[in-house]
């Protein structure tokens, strides 16, 4: 059974599924390409984010930051390692989907690498029905970065 905790950052195995995801995120992206949040990122008022459980192990988690009040983008999706290559990414996307409709939330949007590190990120957000866009928010051009978008 699946179960969400929201916002249990001080919790030792999120915390430390987040900081691995921080610093593997960092390694793989070029210098300036990086737009991983950090903890304390996280913990600000625009962000809710989510932790998922499988019978008390977890599983993963994910965040939603509020654009505007129907635009979200997707952060900090990580899959703790036990749990990887089973199609749980879809379960935390789907549960982070269903956050947002519930939040009024119309368009979804994601950013992630250009890299081979980054493509098995790729593929899920395409599975998941995202499609490839331009830059939105604050993002620019950037060969080392692709943007998705999604329409609920």
């Amino acid at each position: 059974m699946l179960k969400s905790i929201e916002g249990n950052f001080d919790h030792p195995e999120v915390h430390e599924l987040l900081t691995k995801h921080f610093v593997e995120l960092r390694a793989a992206s070029p210098e300036g390409s990086a737009h991983v949040l950090d903890i304390p990122g996280l913990q600000d008022k625009s962000i809710k984010f989510w932790s998922l459980w499988n019978n008390e192990m977890l599983m993963g988690c994910g965040a939603l930051k509020f654009l505007d009040k129907e635009h979200g983008e997707f952060k900090s999706i990580r899959i703790h390692d036990n749990f990887r290559r089973k199609g749980n990414g879809i379960s935390v996307i789907s549960h982070l989907i269903n956050e947002a409709k519930k939040l009024n939330i119309n368009k979804l949007s994601i950013e992630t690498g250009a890299g081979d590190f980054f493509k098995p990120a790729r593929t899920l957000f395409k599975q998941c029905g995202f499609e490839v866009c331009g830059p939105f928010a604050h993002y620019k051009e950037d060969i080392n970065s692709v943007y998705f978008s999604k329409t609920l």
